[in-house]
């Protein structure tokens, strides 16, 4: 197959998988729809999204709430000061002890929970949820885009320059999100040793030949050019300093390796505003366990994982918000099987400058059985959408048109307080 060949069927695999050479992946695609101001010169935001609908109840625990105690025999975290046992956040509320790497940020108060936080759609399908969630529309299946993608577009205006000028959102994975989707311009970073393997297209002949097949000016090849260049910037980057500490790399148990290298990589282009990070795993069934088990292990790893994402990030996290939500949180009642069954509410945090930490905000509703949402689940006292709204407007300075834009159709705004 000749050089010209190679290209061809390169660009074919970038258009129909949204992947160029599999490798790497970027996705570009010219922003049309933008407007509003540059928000803020520096603002950041990460959004990690738990896949699967993590237990917020052993993560945050309401030790001062005995129903939780009443409805989870086996699977509860014993309270502070036992073997074992929660840190304590305050009389309420205590941290996972598996959550330790997280203690720190909490201490400086740059981390934040918002406990009975989530969805007001009463679903507990896993796709439905993740579905609203991302394009910040609960109950709308027909939007088309996701918020954080219509954030990209408000935040590049209504004349965006070249991509190579505005590479400001960034997917951690070879799949391109439902948060992401939409016109404005993101680029998709693979995880593990994918995301600095150089592959075919990386070569130079296969390169200047790709560059001949897509020299027009029409809209495919505008945006191959801008997907090569934006490509060729990346690798840069993610290159090590010292380049024998990448050898060897993991793709994954190495969450911590991804998001260490997605923090080196945004304190090291100011241009790069947004990035969502996706983690599955947090469907716990059956044998969920309590202070120790398969969720606490999952736990532990997410905490160095973000641990890993702050300390990439540097000095920069003090212009950065880190979000933490999943599509809905679980039953309050322990199942036969030693898990926890789809439920409502649940706990997001925020992490980074300007955060009032040290705290735990949102209305806590009770688990005491008249309490809960029907019947069953933790209650949503705090939309999630408000958070999001937080975040957009004190960091990003956006106004009420512009969050209008990013998330329609919210009937009423309910400050949740999260930045002084």
């Amino acid at each position: 197959m000749n050089p010209h060949q190679c290209a061809r069927r390169g660009i074919l695999k970038f258009a129909g998988a949204s992947a160029l050479g599999g490798l790497g992946a970027i996705q570009v695609v010219r922003a049309q729809t933008a407007s509003g101001n540059s928000g803020a010169p520096k603002a950041r935001l990460v959004v990690v999204m738990l896949r699967g609908a993590m237990d917020g109840l052993s993560l945050v625990v309401p030790h001062g709430d005995n129903a939780y105690y009443q409805e989870r025999a086996t699977i509860a975290i014993a309270r502070p000061g036992e073997a074992g046992g929660l840190f304590p956040l305050n009389k309420l509320f205590g941290l996972h002890p598996a959550f330790e790497a997280m203690l720190p940020y909490w201490e400086k108060k740059q981390l934040a929970f918002i406990h009975a936080s989530g969805s007001p759609d009463p679903t507990r399908s896993h796709f439905d949820a993740q579905d609203y969630m991302e394009s910040a529309t609960p109950g709308r299946k027909t939007t088309p885009d996701g918020w954080m993608n219509r954030l990209a577009a408000v935040l590049s205006g209504p004349h965006p320059t070249p991509a190579s000028q505005r590479l400001q959102a960034l997917n951690l994975g070879p799949t391109m999100p439902r948060i992401f989707s939409g016109e404005a311009a993101v680029a998709s970073l693979a995880a593990g040793a994918a995301a600095v393997a150089r592959g075919s297209l990386d070569r130079p002949e296969l390169a200047a030949a790709f560059g001949q097949l897509y020299a027009g000016d029409d809209r495919l090849s505008v945006a191959v050019r801008e997907a090569t260049a934006t490509r060729g910037e990346i690798m840069d980057k993610l290159a090590s300093d010292d380049p024998k500490a990448d050898v060897g790399a993991l793709s994954l148990n190495g969450l911590s390796h991804d998001t260490g290298r997605l923090g080196q990589l945004m304190a090291r282009d100011s241009r790069i505003r947004l990035a969502f990070v996706p983690i599955g795993g947090w469907d716990t069934h059956a044998n969920q366990g309590g202070g120790k088990g398969q969720l606490a292990n999952r736990f532990a790893l997410l905490a160095q994982g973000l641990d890993a994402l702050a300390r990439g990030l540097g000095d920069h996290l003090q212009e950065t918000t880190i979000l933490v939500m999943s599509e809905f949180g679980r039953t309050v009642k322990q199942n036969g099987t030693n898990g926890t069954d789809h439920g409502h509410g649940n706990v997001a945090w925020v992490m980074g400058g300007g955060v009032r930490g040290g705290q735990v905000f949102g209305g806590w509703p009770g688990l005491d059985t008249a309490s809960l949402y029907e019947g069953r689940d933790l209650a949503v006292t705090t939309d999630f959408r408000d958070i999001v709204a937080d975040v957009l407007e004190r960091n990003f300075r956006l106004g009420d048109t512009q969050l209008a834009q990013v998330l329609p159709g919210m009937e009423r705004r309910k400050p949740v307080g999260l930045f002084g």
